[in-house]
């Protein structure tokens, strides 16, 4: 893999690489790129990832090569403090409750003492504290140049530091926002470069249609209310009427998220549609919005803050008004030769725009939908697909680059045609370096008998039932991977009664009582933890050792046909000819099946048993295509076969 990607390198070619669980990826492209010299951009799915690269892995490769390669790590704005923000909100008078009054005055300490500002150096305030919104800013809330605290900007510092390395860590999310910064006119985000490698690149297509879309939050939408107050209180205290014009907004962002109800989840544009409240109350956003836009017009000079608050004040206006004028254009979108589908067009929420319109042009048309969180609502136009983008962005720069992406989880029984169309990467080479542990003797497919239907009000029951003789033949040292978090719930109350019942001891652990770190801190430690958990654990996560020794997954994990994207792309396959199912769903679960297998063996010498619950994975056509992506256990169907290899001592 080291040669390939050096001969990728070498020729500034586009190599698709993957490499299962234990072959050394990491090793295989940091040593051909630091051999390689010239600017090299790594980008991670995730922050974790992200962190082990800088802090362990290049170090220890830099040293075994005695090279003088400078590294930086390069994280989104969100992730550093904001002196200007933090000095302002300190002043606030009002803060919310005593706990963000105390976790904000420990990130005021932790920015005095820090070199970097990184908040992931600051473990006693916790993630999910209100403080860290005081404490950082966004691209639309920075000030830029113009801030007094620009030239001691932890982000502006980090950025330099990238600017000057010759390895720089980054995640997908920070790559895909500075692609788009750059299409919008912002200055990059990071330093032009001559190799660009993907680390956990099976993410890819997801974040890219997130970040080549377009987003517009009740969130900002707040975030805006209360940064124009506090900007007033200390730019424009002469003019009550614009903290009181950024209350109504505040109540008016937070009228559309109450507009929607009790839902949560994806709801399409049909479905949004239907709940007139949603539409008056978006309306009535709009209307505040110009409203507040045109009272701090008259302040924008009295301060950068103020005159920051206008400009976010114009870009949010203009997005959600376009986003509601794609949304009356689904109505008349219907495929040629088929005025019939309009109507399922604006159901999905498709709308291919005219090409004149330069804001709305795209080779693939976007997807209208909402994403519903418990206190906010946020409105999405996703395209379709992101190929042709993506496409041209690689070729954009100005020079040839070598394009690298690897993941455990890129191919279905050896064909990559699923990644490498979704991601537009025409005549790239593709290899695939298996795992190195021997699958035969130190794992064990288990595929229980006599499982109802998914869909049967037993199914559940039936899960726990067939798992449990294996926690207790493991002693816990269990994950239970579910595909909802509805399921998640019910199999752990489920679970919960029948090892009271039968007397098990163990830990019983569910994704949310806590972090995801923290779960997985709990786990290792207690050494006979079961952890009941959703897509949060299937990819991610290391669990080495005894700790973990039983990983069940509930179902085949296809992503409901409802999610308003997969939707529309289900609509657009099958209206061209292809099968939707054969070229989108069944590739997706496939890799989404191996994320989650691949929790088991996680080095030489785990062991462990493989269940899953699903009848279809044998009992329909499709089943043997998803078992050949599976690593090579060996299959039983004995439940006293599986408890056995459990019980036995290593070799």
């Amino acid at each position: 893999m080291a040669q390939a990607v050096a001969t990728a390198l070498a020729q500034r070619s586009v190599l698709v690489a993957e490499a299962g669980t234990g072959t050394g990826k990491t090793f295989a492209y940091l040593v051909p790129a630091l051999l390689a010299g010239g600017k090299v951009i790594v980008s991670t799915g995730t922050r974790t990832l992200q962190d082990q690269l800088f802090s362990r892995d290049l170090p220890r490769v830099r040293e075994a090569l005695g090279l003088p390669v400078a590294i930086a790590l390069l994280k989104g704005r969100s992730n550093y403090v904001c002196r200007h923000h933090l000095e302002r909100n300190l002043l606030e008078a009002s803060l919310g409750s005593p706990r963000d009054a105390a976790d904000l005055r420990e990130i005021a300490r932790f920015a005095q003492r820090s070199a970097s500002g990184d908040r992931g150096e600051l473990s006693a305030v916790p993630e999910q504290s209100p403080a860290w919104s005081l404490a950082t800013s966004t691209r639309e809330s920075c000030l830029g140049s113009e801030c007094a605290h620009f030239q001691d900007c932890f982000v502006m510092q980090a950025r330099r530091e990238a600017l000057a390395a010759d390895v720089v860590v980054v995640n997908h999310h920070l790559f895909f926002a500075d692609v788009v910064l750059r299409d919008t006119g912002y200055a990059e985000l990071l330093p032009a470069c001559d190799a660009v490698i993907f680390d956990e690149a099976h993410a890819l297509p997801e974040t890219a249609s997130l970040f080549f879309g377009e987003t517009v939050s009740t969130h900002q939408l707040i975030d805006l209310a209360r940064d124009t107050r506090a900007e007033a209180l200390a730019g424009a205290r002469d003019d009550p009427s614009l903290p009181r014009a950024a209350a109504v907004l505040d109540r008016a962002a937070r009228d559309l998220r109450l507009a929607l109800r009790e839902d949560t989840g994806r709801l399409t544009l049909g479905q949004l549609r239907s709940r007139a409240a949603f539409v008056s109350a978006l309306d009535a956003v709009l209307v505040e919005l110009d409203s507040l836009g045109r009272l701090l017009s008259q302040h924008a000079e009295r301060s950068e803050g103020l005159g920051r608050c206008v400009e976010r004040t114009e870009a949010l206006h203009r997005a959600l008004a376009r986003w509601r004028s794609r949304a009356l254009r689904a109505d008349a979108v219907a495929p040629p030769g088929r005025p019939e589908a309009a109507a399922a067009a604006g159901t999905v929420g498709v709308v291919d725009p005219p090409i004149a319109d330069a804001d709305d042009a795209s080779d693939a048309g976007w997807v209208l939908w909402a994403e519903v969180l418990a206190h906010s609502v946020a409105l999405q136009a996703t395209p379709l697909s992101v190929a042709h983008v993506f496409r041209e962005q690689m070729a954009a720069g100005g020079h040839p680059r070598a394009w690298v992406f690897t993941s455990a989880t890129l191919a279905i029984d050896g064909d990559f045609s699923h990644f490498v169309g979704a991601m537009g990467l025409t005549g790239a080479t593709c290899a695939t370096w298996p795992s190195p542990y021997d699958y035969p003797s130190q794992s064990l497919l288990y595929l229980p008998p006599d499982m109802p239907e998914p869909a049967s009000p037993e199914y559940a029951r039936s899960l726990v039932q067939a798992a449990l003789p294996l926690i207790e033949a493991a002693g816990g040292r269990t994950f239970v991977l579910c595909t909802s978090l509805r399921a998640m719930r019910l199999v752990h109350e489920l679970l919960d009664q029948a090892l009271r019942r039968r007397g098990l001891i163990v830990p019983l652990m569910l994704q949310g009582e806590a972090s995801r770190s923290e779960l997985l801190r709990r786990f290792r430690d207690s050494g006979n933890a079961v952890l009941v958990a959703s897509h949060s654990f299937w990819e991610g996560v290391d669990v080495r050792g005894d700790a973990l020794s039983v990983v069940v997954i509930d179902k085949l994990p296809f992503a409901p046909p409802d999610d308003p994207v997969l939707a529309a792309r289900i609509e657009q396959a099958n209206r061209s000819g292809a099968s939707a199912f054969s070229t989108i769903q069944l590739p997706e679960a496939a890799i989404t099946l191996k994320q989650g297998a691949g929790r088991l063996i996680r080095d030489e010498t785990d062991r462990g048993v493989l269940m899953i619950g699903d009848p279809r994975l044998l009992g329909r056509g499709y089943g043997r295509r998803l078992l050949k992506s599976l690593p090579p256990m060996r299959v039983t169907r004995e439940i006293a076969e599986a408890c056995t290899f459990l019980r036995r001592p290593a070799a």
